[in-house]
């Protein structure tokens, strides 16, 4: 009896922001199960801003997913079926499996997950890219030291809230910057930064600058626009900014309102010293098993924790999406899939 696959489709590209149109459910019958093949059920499936990127048509570091193609996200599964010798029946994994409920993979770029290290959904989160995307960028990248002054945009995210744990333990000063209220009292009340200021705030520049007399060392971009605008001025000499993302373009037609800030920029960059440097995780992979043995150990001793959002069912991960590039998660956005095994 074939298997029933539901999977979400990019329908067209879209102008501006994401809208519903955009995407296409759909069902289709898998093929019966190959030598060298495996079947997973897919139980959680990652949302990320990068997400935004691919769906359009553009020169970027990846392909763009094409139309009619399963929208790409990292996922957790079980598998079901093999006939691959590296897995077996009963197997947590996780790959690049897509916006669907199942799949036949022939095991490429999928490892096992041991799920007595942490929940397996941390797979595609603290312990995941966006965890690496964190500890990589600031470490390599940002490298602060003792005493250093950290900014943090996005910090109640799954990016930014593990960038600042790590300043923490690195021994600077963390100071976040999120949305709402209640993010910025998560930011400093669970994760432990020293300061976190409310992007939506109109003064944020003079706040920022108050919270930050002695300048900025360090400085992780996740948003661009308004905080980074409100950054720049307070960049110490030899600054060092690693760029993750710039949500707060993402979705953006036209041009940009504002003044012109390249001439500031490029003379801070002159002037300053400035280390400003744009990186991808998926060039970094060689990392990984430091990282994994890193941050397991800072999970398990409680120095590093971690907030999951979690959404359920595989038809509601566009909204979820849409909801993501306006900030209305609070942590690492999940959709549930299907049953976890494990819990």
């Amino acid at each position: 009896m074939a298997i029933k696959c539901t999977q979400i489709e990019l329908a067209a590209r879209p102008i501006g922001d994401p809208k519903h149109s955009d995407f296409r459910v759909v069902t289709v019958d898998l093929p019966p199960v190959g030598d060298g093949e495996m079947l997973c059920r897919i139980i959680y499936q990652s949302l990320d801003p990068y997400m935004r990127g691919r769906m359009d048509d553009a020169k970027s570091y990846a392909v763009p997913v094409a139309i009619g193609d399963v929208m790409g996200a990292g996922t957790v599964a079980e598998v079901m079926e093999s006939k691959n010798a590296r897995f077996k029946e009963g197997d947590i994994v996780t790959g690049m499996f897509g916006w669907r409920t199942h799949i036949i993979s022939d095991g490429a770029g999928v490892r096992k997950i041991d799920p007595t290290i942490a929940p397996i959904s941390t797979a595609i989160g603290i312990l995941g890219m966006p965890g690496m995307t964190a500890y990589v960028g600031l470490l390599d990248i940002g490298e602060p030291k003792a005493g250093d002054t950290l900014v943090v945009s996005a910090a109640s995210g799954a990016v930014g809230a593990v960038v600042g744990q790590i300043g923490k333990l690195k021994g600077c000063k963390v100071v976040g910057v999120a949305g709402s209220q209640e993010k910025c009292d998560y930011v400093v009340n669970e994760l432990g930064f020293d300061h976190c200021l409310s992007h939506l705030s109109d003064d944020l520049e003079s706040e920022l600058a108050n919270v930050c007399k002695d300048g900025v060392d360090v400085y992780f971009e996740n948003v661009g626009g308004k905080v980074f605008e409100a950054v720049l001025p307070l960049v110490n000499s030899f600054a060092r900014i690693p760029v993750c993302g710039l949500i707060s373009r993402y979705s953006h037609v036209g041009n940009f309102p504002g003044p012109n800030l390249l001439p500031k920029l490029t003379r801070s960059i002159l002037t300053n010293r400035l280390k400003l440097q744009g990186f991808i995780i998926t060039e970094r992979w060689d990392r990984f098993p430091e990282f994994e043995k890193d941050m397991s150990s800072w999970i398990k001793s409680g120095e590093i924790v971690y907030k999951e959002d979690f959404v359920d069912g595989l038809e509601n991960a566009p909204e979820a999406f849409m909801g993501l590039l306006k900030g209305k998660n609070f942590g690492k956005l999940i959709v549930r899939t299907s049953e976890d095994p494990t819990r």
